[in-house]
């Protein structure tokens, strides 16, 4: 019998699991089911859209030969039948089941960022995480005169950079001590923070946001209509025209739950990554060995995985985790992560620092011996590709680790 394999979601993951699957020359058919009603594009670039820089059709990704169902929401699974029912309520079949459902923005506890209704976000306010948000937003950024990021992380960054780049006046507010305090330390976030500024982009970290105002033109009887202001735990206002959420994502996994499938914080896969027998799950939806990952990159590491073990390519083909690494390159400011970068986490690290102030770069590794366990690259990323050749090598450096730095930098601090 030829396999139907449908993979339930649109997003990067399925894409890829399709793309390799196609091209590994599995049997069967693939059908990609996804609620947006485009199919699958590549989520990363979304701020690059916004700029400007990239228009939707240009960031469409391949499919392998399997077919797309945009606009096709399955909001219902029937394991022991093996069906799924979609939301116009058909029934489609399927011998193998791959999630990849992806997630969901988070939405902060903050006053005032849903409609007097309860239904939908007040007018001015935005999540950034499909196309037809970045549309929306796109739109109001016309003529827009100030903008209030909620959410410091990668996504916040770029999407106040693409504001910026659009003429909007953007200021973000983030939580946490410094600016993407995942991947970067302080010396690297307060280089950053100084890029954006000179790009238009003034940043409050340390402060929360603590409720969403409407404009002082809609009079207070009749709601907070369009978004006006953003106040800080601290009392103090941001006047604003847009307000952006960018406070991370969580799993979706309603879906699965609903099946009695195993979920935690994610849907939980085993190093197979399936789920329960002729179901897999993959890309942010998932959890293995209690991670779940939200990064395009460990996403792809699974479908790849995945695709070679359910094509016949590579049948115990295992998934072993990802090691933690990023990389951003939006509208001038680049930035690369990978491995340890904290060293006062471990007592028997060594740093070698070096900046350059007139560039705007910072370079940082962090070595345990002659071995390489992490390093952050910021607005310099001409060595990258060594560095992280050398990390995904266990750390082996060839030669001093200087050799992997751009030379003509200014050496601010090294610690041995």
């Amino acid at each position: 019998m030829t396999p139907r394999i449908a993979v339930v979601g649109g997003g990067m993951a399925a894409a890829r699991f399709a793309e390799r699957y196609g091209a590994l020359g599995g049997p069967g058919t693939v059908t990609v089911y996804g609620a947006e009603p485009r199919g699958p594009y590549n989520r990363v670039l979304l701020a690059e859209v916004l700029s400007g820089r990239y228009d939707a059709e240009s960031i469409a990704l391949p499919l392998g030969g399997a077919t797309a169902r945009p606009g096709c929401e399955v909001v219902a699974l029937d394991l022991p039948a093996r069906t799924l029912r979609l939301a116009d309520g058909g029934v489609e079949g399927w011998d193998e089941l791959v999630l990849a459902t992806g997630a969901n923005p988070v939405l902060p506890p903050v006053r005032g960022l849903r409609r007097a209704d309860g239904h939908g976000l007040v007018e001015g306010v935005h999540t950034l995480r499909t196309l037809e948000d970045c549309t929306r937003l796109a739109e109001e950024a016309v003529g827009a005169g100030r903008a209030v990021v909620i959410g410091g992380g990668v996504l916040g960054v770029s999407a106040a950079r693409a504001l910026a780049a659009l003429g909007v006046r953007t200021e973000i507010v983030h939580q946490g001590p410094h600016l993407i305090e995942r991947q970067l330390d302080p010396e690297a976030a307060d280089v950053l923070r100084e890029r954006l500024r000179t790009l238009g982009v003034e940043c409050y970290t340390g402060n929360r946001a603590r409720a969403v105002h409407g404009a002082a033109l809609v009079p207070p009887a009749e709601g907070p209509g369009r978004v006006g202001a953003v106040e800080l735990a601290n009392g103090y206002r941001l006047d604003c025209d847009l307000v952006v959420l960018a406070c991370g994502t969580r799993p979706r996994t309603a879906l699965a739950h609903a099946a009695g499938l195993p979920v935690a914080t994610g849907v939980l896969v085993d190093d197979g990554l399936a789920v329960a027998p002729g179901v897999s799950a993959i890309g942010d939806c998932a959890e293995h060995r209690g991670t779940v990952h939200g990064l395009a990159g460990p996403a792809w590491e699974q479908a790849d995985v995945l695709a070679r073990r359910l094509s016949g390519a590579e049948p115990d083909a295992r998934y072993p985790g990802t090691r933690p690494r990023a990389r951003l390159s939006t509208g001038g400011l680049e930035y690369a992560a990978f491995g340890t970068v904290d060293e006062t986490l471990d007592p028997g690290l060594d740093v070698l620092r070096l900046t350059d102030a007139t560039r705007g770069s910072y370079k940082k590794l962090v070595l345990r011996g002659d071995r390489l366990v992490g390093a952050i690259l910021l607005g310099d990323l001409a060595t990258v590709d060594a560095l992280a050749g050398a990390f995904a090598d266990d750390g082996a450096l060839a030669g001093h680790p200087l050799h992997l730095l751009t030379r003509g930098t200014a050496m601010t601090g090294v610690a041995r």
